[in-house]
């Protein structure tokens, strides 16, 4: 049965998908850019198809977030409401501030808020969340940052008696084909997150058996181009942090931070961990950027990314609990759907303001959001 809360429980899962994905667009082409190996506009789109592309691979992630974090038969619609704001509004947040979060642990942690906020500590699978979430999302980072590392070295060795000029032409093409395999990988693990939580909500609502093995078409269809949609519209401050200010990547270490967030992508979806792409790729750029040396790497500008990741899923489940608490009072779903509305203009009409207060008056016409 259709529901007026079931319905709001699919677009804010679909407005969340949309800002993960132009939260999550510096993943895939930051350091493309970084190197102008392409145009900013020319990667968004690439990265847009490929990420509309890559929802379709695989659905073990989706899985994974349906059932294996928190209890299904304890969820109700209200209770996924509430924790998709929360990690909107931790996405938000953090867009704005030009921090590269992850909007998975943002997702994870605003479910679990709203959850535990309604049903207690009980309602969490946590070995599941130890085994499939957590353990992952420790790992994957520093995989990423060690393949990174090798493969760099490797690279180096190669290339040590070649003339630079030609290497960063050859690695700037090379650059066109990694960028797009992590925006593919990036779409088979970070949409599926939203597909998830939309099965979820079908689960809860009477609309689809607890047994499922693979989201309704539709599901699959909508959050791929909601995601497709975020990326286009781009993450423009996260990309510089990512493709400028942790480490001063050049074709070569660009090459191989994406060759090496792409395989852990491609390796964790496979086997259905729901892990952090934004972790994983900073993972790789820090990597990349070691290969020269220790203080290649602006280990300050890392050390605020680890501030955020660590911050994340507790601030994003305390947004998720309150939100939750708000959804028991009388038309407390109609409110929180409004919330969600007002915070969302709040941050894109800040953002523009302060656009239009940095950029010249001939550039606002081509400014990102």
């Amino acid at each position: 049965m259709v529901t007026v809360t079931l319905v709001a429980v699919v677009v804010m899962a679909l407005f969340f998908d949309f800002t993960n994905g132009f939260h999550d667009t510096a993943n895939s082409i930051a350091t493309s850019v970084s190197t102008h190996a392409i145009s900013p506009r020319n990667a968004v789109a690439m990265a847009a198809v490929l990420n509309f592309a890559g929802a379709f691979i695989s659905f073990k992630v989706a899985a994974t977030v349906a059932k294996g974090i928190v209890d299904p038969n304890a969820v109700t619609l209200s209770i996924l409401l509430a924790g998709l704001v929360g990690a909107i509004t931790w996405n938000l947040i953090t867009w704005f501030l030009g921090l590269p979060s992850s909007s998975s642990h943002a997702l994870i942690g605003g479910l679990m808020g709203s959850a535990i906020m309604a049903q207690g500590f009980g309602v969490i699978e946590w070995a599941g969340l130890w085994q499939k979430v957590l353990k992952p999302s420790l790992i994957a980072p520093f995989a990423a940052l060690v393949l990174a590392f090798a493969l760099m070295t490797l690279i180096v060795w190669i290339i040590k008696r070649r003339a630079p000029a030609k290497v960063n032409r050859i690695f700037r093409k090379g650059q066109l084909v990694s960028g797009g395999f992590v925006a593919l990988t990036h779409g088979t693990n970070d949409a599926q997150k939203t597909m998830g939580i939309i099965a979820l909500a079908l689960v809860a609502s009477g609309n689809l058996n607890e047994d499922f093995t693979r989201p309704p078409t539709w599901v699959i269809f909508s959050a791929a181009l909601s995601m497709a949609f975020g990326t286009y519209a781009g993450g423009w401050r996260i990309i510089r942090t990512l493709g400028t200010r942790i480490a001063k990547i050049d074709p070569p270490q660009g090459f191989s931070a994406q060759t090496a967030c792409a395989s852990m992508l491609w390796a964790t979806a496979h086997f259905g961990f729901p892990v952090s792409t934004t972790q994983v790729i900073s993972g790789s750029v820090m990597g990349a950027g070691a290969s020269r040396g220790l203080h290649a790497v602006r280990w300050g500008v890392a050390g605020n990314i680890v501030t955020a990741w660590i911050f994340t899923l507790p601030m994003a489940a305390l947004v998720g609990g309150v939100m939750e608490l708000i959804t028991r009072f009388p038309g407390g779903n109609a409110i929180v759907f409004a919330l969600a509305i007002v915070i969302s203009y709040t941050a894109f009409a800040a953002r523009r303001w302060e656009t239009r207060r940095l950029l010249p008056p001939e550039a606002l016409e081509s400014a990102p959001i």
